[in-house]
C-alpha cells in the first residue's frame, strides 16, 4: 500500500526552476540546432530528440510538483 505525503514548498520550487531552467537551456540548444549547418542531420536530430524527451521529462516535473500542494506552503 502506497501512503501520498505532500511535498514542502521548497522543494516545489526547487522542482519548478529545475524545471524552468531545463526548458530554457534545451530551447536555446534546439533553437540552435535547427540553425546549425556545420553537424550533420543525423546528429542534429539526435540532439532536437533528445530535447523534446528532457523537455518533455521537465514539463512533467513541473506539473507533479504543482499538483502535490500541501498544507505545508
Amino acid at each position: 500500500m502506497s501512503r501520498l505525503v505532500s511535498m514542502q514548498g521548497k522543494d516545489r520550487w526547487l522542482l519548478r526552476a529545475s524545471a524552468a531552467w531545463s526548458v530554457y537551456v534545451w530551447s536555446v540548444l534546439i533553437k540552435n540546432m535547427v540553425k546549425d549547418r556545420e553537424h550533420s542531420l543525423r546528429f542534429r536530430l539526435v540532439h532536437v530528440g533528445l530535447g523534446v524527451i528532457s523537455t518533455s521529462f521537465a514539463l512533467l516535473t513541473w506539473q507533479i510538483a504543482a499538483s502535490n500542494r500541501g498544507s505545508s506552503d
